[in-house]
């Protein structure tokens, strides 16, 4: 089972950026489909970006243009480059993975928590006005 350790968070200002990266070990990220959602205080966890075996990247409505997922597979690390942040992007940023999926998944699929079986403990983002 793939292990997985979320990094790079932090508390920046509206209009920053910030870069997080997911590194995990125990299997090939490329045999994942893997998955950026986040938690704000007293909020569910949602959905942010996400990427299937195939590298076709899929993201919420309220980052898309603005978030980039992508999959470094030399150094088996996800990452989420997140550009002109906004306070409402506050939250605890986790990474999900699953293998239990097609080469081709779908938005639906990458979109559902129940998707993934492997998550790693979080890392907070907090953005001021």
């Amino acid at each position: 089972q793939v292990q997985l350790v979320e990094s790079g968070g932090g508390l920046v200002q509206a209009g920053d950026s910030l870069r997080l990266s997911c590194a995990a070990s125990g299997r090939a990220l490329s045999d994942n489909a893997m998955g950026w959602f986040r938690q704000a205080p007293g909020k569910p966890r949602e959905f942010v970006a996400g990427i299937d075996r195939s590298g076709r990247t899929f993201y919420a409505d309220s980052v898309k243009d603005r978030f980039t997922i992508s999959r470094d597979k030399a150094i088996n690390t996800l990452s989420l480059q997140m550009s002109s942040l906004k306070p409402e992007d506050t939250a605890v940023y986790y990474c999900g993975a699953t293998p239990r999926t097609a080469f081709f998944a779908t938005l639906e699929y990458l979109s559902a928590q129940n998707s993934y079986d492997t998550w790693g403990q979080g890392t907070q983002v907090t953005v001021s006005s």
